[in-house]
């Protein structure tokens, strides 16, 4: 009879192992709390499933099993795999979280393979990790620069979602990731020759960039600044916060054209539709961190810049699949403006 062992026990291990640093990255770096984040999630997710369903988690070493048993255990990872996707997408789940929790189920059977020396199998090759094209929000032109320079609009607001409104044009001009703007200090603004540039080195890609800075961006700055050059320029919010404030923001500056939003399951689209008043279709509830590096990167595209300074910008490499998305939008932005134009000649 071959010996089996339960799964949730291992991935606490595979979870402890990640936290402590005893498990890294191929190159040696720790991971991050976001993945561990998610790693918890899955946990959830696996256990609510096993008690939901009755199906048992185990896993055995396949190089003690004999031709018929590695036949049944193979078997039985596909039925795991078609099993926990089907419980995930009827619990509404769309492609992407459940092919992110495929992902990590992939990486867990590689690190019983690669740390733990348990013979897994191989058998997540049969995991097929699906991904979906999520449609891009962004501000546009016009609309950023309402934010810019609106200042009776600016009065209107309470002085928490000014400095929220400060924050995000500065994000929207620089493209930083949520994660780089709060880590800013005075170190990253240096000035030179009169005029003022931002310096810093990304959280997440490592990458360096060196930015000038318009104007407002200095203002924005200077407004902020504290006389401690280790603390951070903008302090302390929440992501939460920061989001729920940008709806705000951006249902007070009119902001509030209806939007479609779609999402796939299994590969088809189905279009999402709110049914209740508080959690409406518009364009303002779309609003969040991830679109200042969106804007940022399709203005500097719609307004003329070449992709390659762009991508220098951003810190995008010329093999970045996200990047193409931004200049496919800002092509499409741009054709629109285009026919509106060109639906003037076409009277007489």
């Amino acid at each position: 009879m071959k010996k089996t062992s339960l799964i949730i026990p291992l991935f606490k291990r595979f979870i402890k192992e990640t936290v402590t640093g005893k498990r890294v990255k191929k190159n040696g770096e720790r991971i991050k709390p976001g993945s561990v984040q998610n790693y918890d999630h899955l946990l959830t997710n696996l256990t609510r499933f096993s008690n939901d369903t009755k199906f048992e988690l185990r896993i055995c070493d396949a190089s003690k099993l004999n031709k018929r048993e590695f036949l049944s255990e193979k078997n039985y990872w596909k039925k795991f795999y078609l099993k926990f996707t089907d419980y995930l997408y009827k619990k509404d789940c769309h492609d992407n979280y459940v092919g992110s929790n495929i992902k990590i189920i992939r990486a867990f059977f590689n690190y019983l393979k690669n740390d733990k020396d348990l013979s897994t199998g191989d058998f997540q090759r049969f995991f097929y990790v699906r991904k979906e094209e999520v449609e891009i929000f962004v501000l546009s032109p016009e609309q950023l620069k309402f934010l810019i320079h609106d200042k009776e609009f600016e009065q209107m607001l309470t002085p928490g979602l000014r400095r929220i409104k400060d924050i995000f044009v500065f994000g929207c001009t620089t493209g930083l990731r949520y994660s780089d703007v709060f880590l800013l200090t005075n170190k990253n603004f240096e000035k030179m020759e009169g005029e003022w540039y931002l310096k810093l080195k990304s959280q997440k890609t490592k990458t360096f960039s060196f930015i000038k800075l318009p104007a407002y961006a200095v203002i924005i700055y200077q407004r902020y600044q504290s006389q401690n050059s280790k603390v951070s320029v903008f302090g302390q919010t929440s992501l939460t916060l920061f989001n729920k404030s940008l709806k705000k923001i951006g249902e007070q500056a009119g902001f509030t054209a209806p939007v479609e939003v779609s999402r796939e399951k299994q590969g088809k689209t189905h279009k999402i539709t709110k049914k209740t008043d508080d959690s409406k279709n518009r364009f303002c509830d779309k609003m969040s961190s991830h679109m200042m590096r969106r804007t940022a990167v399709t203005t500097l595209l719609i307004l003329g810049m070449p992709e390659h300074l762009v991508r220098k910008i951003s810190g995008h490499s010329y093999a970045s699949s996200s990047f193409n998305r931004y200049v496919h939008y800002a092509q499409a932005y741009i054709d629109e403006e285009i026919d509106k134009v060109y639906s003037k000649l076409e009277t007489y």
